[in-house]
């Protein structure tokens, strides 16, 4: 990447106080910054730093009083912090900007792919595989026979999406990340389980993110579902059947078994468990390590615990359990005195 202050300035439509001809290759935090490097300053605890950082460009609040010279360049924004996420938009677009079908990359017969596409060496597309616009496969990617993926999504390397899965468009699956694996299903009897075929498939709606080395199981008939805006982050393990509504967001280490229902606009801290054929009602939120046994059924109630209860009935339970210690020791003595006579 390389830009002027001034073509910078026009993209994010702010006010150059300085050289507008300095040259930007490169994004820094503001206390490490160096010559030809970008910054911004938003949280006032950080303002030292503008003062001594030797970043050419600085991205700062259009309200901003130095209290004393400032080295770099300034470029005042509204929203120092939100015009710089979209500078690492714009750089990171850039970044990833790779077109082209590497002879090295398998694709096999039937499959067909829109323009724009980037299929990088030792990528396999499976038979029928039907890929659009734009899309992005990385290596070692493994596209299954019968798999859709929509435009502008993006595999990243070692991506596994198993046959008849759909991908929507605007999807980002991050590396290691399995789509379509056998549910856990087995018949159980005395000579040990019996696999129960799993025939069904994943469906993933547009603009879905799944983070590395989640695992998303397919339907045992039928689909798994994530819903449009899904946002997962790395090492989630979603069971067969599962339904999570759109724009649900999912921390690490999540884990939700089988054909549990989750609402709409859900927030779910890291190590939570949600046990099977549940449903989870839009808003819900589930503080970490929550576990959850049993359906939740009001929306936007906030969880905590396990077996998870509402956080405030929670807190007020955890204050008597920091306390129990003393309680057993004032009945022991309680105890002690009333045997004494």
């Amino acid at each position: 990447m390389q830009f002027t202050a001034q073509q910078i300035a026009d993209l994010l439509k702010g006010t150059l106080e300085g050289d507008a001809s300095v040259t930007i290759t490169r994004l820094s935090k503001i206390e490490e910054g160096g010559p030809g490097s970008l910054s911004f300053l938003a949280n006032p605890a950080y303002e030292q730093f503008i003062y001594s950082t030797t970043a050419s460009l600085v991205i700062v609040n259009e309200d901003f009083v130095a209290s004393a010279p400032v080295p770099a360049t300034l470029l005042r924004v509204d929203s120092a912090e939100k015009a710089f996420a979209q500078l690492l938009g714009v750089y990171n677009t850039i970044k990833l900007d790779k077109k082209g079908i590497s002879p090295q990359a398998v694709i096999s017969n039937g499959a067909v792919h829109g323009e724009g596409c980037y299929i990088a060496p030792l990528a396999f597309v499976g038979e029928n595989a039907r890929i659009g616009k734009n899309v992005r496969i990385y290596p070692h990617c493994y596209v299954g026979d019968n798999v859709t993926i929509g435009d502008d999504t993006t595999l990243f390397a070692g991506v596994k999406v198993y046959s008849d899965c759909v991908i929507g468009s605007q999807v980002i699956i991050h590396s290691g990340s399995v789509i379509g694996s056998d549910g856990f299903r087995f018949a159980t009897g005395p000579d040990g389980g019996q696999k129960i075929p799993q025939i069904g498939n994943v469906v993933i709606e547009d603009q879905v993110e799944i983070g590395a080395n989640c695992a998303i199981d397919r339907a045992t008939l039928g689909s798994t579902i994530l819903r449009k805006g899904v946002k997962f982050d790395n090492l989630i393990h979603i069971a067969h059947n599962v339904e999570v509504g759109e724009h649900t967001y999912v921390a690490a280490a999540n884990v939700i078994a089988g054909s549990t229902k989750v609402g709409r606009n859900c927030m779910f801290s890291g190590q939570v468990g949600i046990v099977g054929h549940l449903k989870i009602a839009d808003n819900t939120i589930l503080a970490a390590g929550s576990g959850v046994s049993k359906s939740i059924t009001k929306p936007g109630e906030a969880y905590m615990g396990s077996p998870a209860f509402e956080i405030s009935k929670y807190r007020k339970a955890y204050i008597h359990f920091r306390n129990l210690d003393g309680l057993v020791a004032r009945v022991t003595e309680l105890e002690r005195m009333n045997a004494k006579g």
